[in-house]
């Protein structure tokens, strides 16, 4: 007769134990993974704005600092015609990417325009906060507001919209706030790109 082999009760009690073990240790290092991606998302978003930021203006630089006729600086980037930033008194720096229709100063950076003419394939984006909040706000991944409350020198604000606050289903205002989602900022006057991390 052939004798039977198999676990007994006991060892099978063990692995599942053991099993449990490594799950409760495992679990929440893949739980943390979203927040570490959406982290990732922005602060490679950011990279990649401050580097066709840049770009815009080596290129302004090595073509010659190029003007129209209006004495506003501008340089075709990628085949888009930009509009970059003139001096004023040491208190905006020349050359940074403010859009891509003739504006008449610092004060009217589109912040979309940028997004749109220096990113390869941007991700979609709205200034429209009932956009995101409407029936197809799956189709846009960030929300842009621009912040003016301080003279020559308005700021750009960038949102992951999925890290915003909500309020039911819908998501919060962030009102140029650093403190409602991940974000990043550009400030055409000073060139800077600042990353805000909240989620």
């Amino acid at each position: 007769m052939k004798k039977q082999s198999g676990f007994t009760l006991i060892e099978l009690v063990i692995v599942v134990v053991i099993l449990g073990l490594l799950a409760v240790t495992a679990i929440p290092k893949f739980i943390d993974l979203t927040d570490q991606a959406k982290q990732a998302n922005i602060e490679g978003m950011a990279g990649g704005f401050a580097t066709g930021i840049s770009l815009g203006r080596a290129q302004w630089e090595a073509e010659g600092r190029p003007k129209n006729s209006d004495n506003e600086n501008l340089v075709t980037y990628d085949g888009t015609v930009l509009y970059l930033t003139v001096e004023i008194l040491n208190s905006v720096r020349p050359g940074y990417v403010i859009g891509t229709v003739k504006t008449g100063d610092v004060d009217d950076v589109n912040c979309i325009n940028v997004w749109n003419s220096i990113l390869q394939q941007p991700p979609t984006i709205t200034g429209t906060l009932s956009v995101i909040n409407g029936i197809n706000s799956s189709d846009f991944n960030y929300y842009a507001t621009l912040d003016t409350s301080t003279d020559n020198d308005p700021v750009c604000h960038y949102y992951l919209k999925n890290t915003l606050n909500k309020t039911g289903n819908n998501f919060d205002d962030p009102n140029n706030s650093t403190g409602n989602g991940n974000s990043f900022t550009y400030q055409p006057a000073s060139s800077t790109v600042i990353i805000y991390i909240n989620n």
